[in-house]
């Protein structure tokens, strides 16, 4: 559709164009910042349906924290009777029956004030040792503990799973709705690589980003909750040393990601400029080899191949900072801690097992912290690709059908008016001022003209790809407009210069666009197209399975493939662009008599470039920058001598050529 590119609506800033043609740059849609906070509520706003699960999960996660949390203050209680033991195993030495009073008075009376520091704070007897029963029920309590708490986790998992995969599944339900509602125009502003990053590349990032996080948000929430709790129960003071390093470390977590952000959203712009940069030389691989621009595609691959490898290093590497820079605050106070609490149970202020435990949950403390800063650079990686995500799903849409939609005649004539049509790509450069034409039930109407007339932009204001800025198109004196897009088209075939079949067998991309449509029906098409004496020649006929590329059959019986599925359609008004521009001479002889015949009480509007075509044609039009300079059958036009003489004579005139 060669108007189209031509005439393609205006690019805005950061639509994702630069430049025509396939070798045309690619745009920026991480220009302007991300909006954290309002994409990120916009999206939670998409997990409403899952709300109950999501309370389900929360509390899973509730109860699986406080199992987690109970287990250190447990396990330093089977540390306090492991250390009663040994060291009343060590004041054995006093005579039998002694108390714990009477043996600190007496180690006091031997000066050794700091061992009866550390007994007066402990739960010892002297003389008894390791009580095991008591330690051997308090670790079945803390493996009952341990295992329930695996438990819940689990199940926290695989609901969490469920409920990201869920989401996911609606996301991309939704983007692929959104794409049958957006007008052709904006496929034409569009590279179709960034396109394809952002259903593709774009949609997969969220999946892992909300998988990663949405659980262990959670968790690490509630983890830090519960912790806290417990630390302040055992000591304040040491819970206060302990808190003294989470400003410090909120800090720098915040700083990092702060300046990591942007370089999320500069990496998955650059992945979708390479994505449509292979997706273009791929198609075009062909042209790219014959015109020898192998070295400058392979050069352009380069230069954004770097760029995607310069923004995804200084991406990783700064978020990569985190882990490590907590890290050594977390050492740090673990080192604080370790100390303080290792004075306080030398002198008999806290017992061994709490120190323990203090640690232990110091150590939960900070880790969820952490998994909290490192998951934050994970969800501006997130969001910069959901934010592209809803850059397609706001995109606008084409105007919806009327309610209720006005009903054709049955059956359908054929009759199309076109009456003082206008329309522009561009508001400051129109295209088609006032065209008038009425083709008439059974014509056959030829269109005519140079590249960038306005043929091909014709047929697509016909079949509703775009909207008239001023006049109407009729079918059979109802407004285009007043019908449904699907009711219209659905009474027109087309048959494009551009082939487009799809990954099945021959007879399934004959039978694309009837429902139910029988193989007898299919092969009767196929014969009246000439396509049934190749598709005996390959090895499974019509089950011969070809792929998105037509590989296996030449580009003329692509062609002959497309115009067979829509003889099979069987419309009211046939629509042809250029539809034999790939098939021989022989066949385009056979090919024209089965359309002859397939016209017959149809309406046909055919673009043709090739003038032999379309000599049995009841009118023709000749159009020059959209506008219709010349209409009438062939032999008329030939007789007046004007454009489509001079067109038909550059094709067809024999040139002399003088030799010196």
């Amino acid at each position: 559709m060669s108007e189209q590119r031509t005439t393609a609506p205006a690019r805005q800033p950061g639509s994702g164009h630069r430049g025509p043609g396939p070798m045309g740059g690619m745009g920026m849609p991480g220009e302007k910042s991300a909006n954290f906070a309002a994409s990120g509520a916009r999206f939670l706003r998409e997990l409403r349906p899952e709300r109950l699960r999501l309370v389900a999960i929360v509390v899973l996660g509730v109860a699986s924290v406080i199992l987690a949390v109970i287990g250190p203050k447990l396990l330093g209680n089977a540390t306090n009777v492991l250390f009663d033991g040994i060291v009343g195993k060590q004041l054995g030495v006093f005579p039998a029956g002694t108390t714990r009073e009477q043996a600190v008075a007496a180690l006091r009376d031997r000066g050794q004030d700091q061992f009866a520091d550390l007994v007066a704070g402990m739960d010892v007897v002297p003389g008894v040792g390791v009580d095991f029963h008591r330690l051997g029920t308090i670790l079945v309590v803390v493996l009952a503990v341990y295992v329930g708490s695996f438990l819940f986790g689990w199940a926290q998992g695989r609901m969490t799973a469920g409920v990201v995969q869920r989401a996911v599944l609606r996301l991309r339900a939704d983007v692929e709705a959104k794409l049958h509602r957006v007008p052709l125009g904006y496929f034409d502003q569009q590279p179709r690589g960034e396109l394809l990053s952002r259903v593709t590349n774009d949609i997969d990032n969220v999946a892992q980003t909300l998988q990663q996080t949405l659980s262990q948000v959670i968790t690490s929430v509630l983890t830090v909750v519960g912790v806290l709790a417990m630390m302040f129960w055992i000591s304040p003071l040491l819970a206060v040393v302990a808190l003294v390093t989470v400003p410090l470390s909120m800090a720098v977590a915040a700083a990092i990601a702060k300046r990591s952000k942007p370089r999320f959203i500069e990496q998955w712009a650059h992945t979708g400029a390479l994505n449509a940069h292979i997706e273009e030389m791929f198609t075009g691989h062909t042209l790219v080899t014959v015109f020898g621009r192998q070295r400058e595609a392979a050069q352009v691959f380069a230069e954004r191949n770097d760029a995607l490898y310069d923004a995804s290093y200084r991406a990783q590497f700064i978020s990569g900072i985190i882990q490590p820079a907590l890290g050594f605050l977390s050492n740090l106070n673990y080192v604080i801690i370790a100390v303080v609490g290792g004075l306080r149970v030398a002198s008999g202020t806290m017992s061994l097992g709490d120190v323990q435990a203090f640690i232990q949950y110091s150590r939960q403390f900070t880790q969820p912290i952490t998994q909290i800063a490192s998951m934050a650079n994970l969800l501006q990686s997130g969001v910069a690709s959901v934010e592209r995500v809803f850059e397609l799903l706001d995109a606008p849409e084409q105007s919806p059908d009327p309610e209720p939609a006005a009903q054709l005649p049955e059956p359908v004539r054929g009759r199309v008016a076109f009456e003082h049509v206008a329309f522009s790509y561009r508001p400051d450069e129109p295209l088609i001022r006032d065209l008038s034409l009425v083709a008439e039930p059974g014509q056959t109407i030829a269109i005519v003209g140079p590249t960038g007339a306005g043929k091909t932009t014709l047929v697509n204001l016909l079949m509703r790809f775009y909207e008239v800025d001023g006049g109407r198109i009729t079918l059979d004196g109802v407004d285009t407009r007043d019908l449904t897009r699907d009711d219209l088209r659905r009474r027109m075939g087309m048959v494009l210069q551009d082939t487009w079949l799809f990954g099945g067998t021959i007879e399934e991309n004959i039978a694309y666009g009837v429902d139910g449509a029988t193989h007898e029906q299919v092969v009767a098409a196929a014969q009246a197209t000439h396509v049934d004496r190749f598709v005996r020649t390959l090895p499974h006929g019509y089950e011969t399975v070809i792929d998105d590329d037509g590989a296996g059959v030449s580009a003329g019986e692509k062609q002959l493939l497309t115009i067979a599925r829509a003889f099979l359609a069987d419309p009211s008004i046939l629509i042809l662009d250029e539809a034999t521009s790939s098939v021989d001479t022989r066949t385009e002889v056979l090919v024209q008599k089965a359309m002859n015949a397939l016209r017959v009480g149809r309406t046909s509007f055919v673009i043709a470039h090739r003038l032999s075509t379309i000599r049995d044609a009841s009118a023709i039009l000749v159009m020059e920058r959209g506008a219709i300079v010349e209409q009438g059958t062939h032999d008329e036009l030939l007789a007046a001598g004007g454009a489509y003489a001079r067109l038909y004579q550059s094709q067809f005139a024999a040139a002399v050529a003088e030799e010196v």
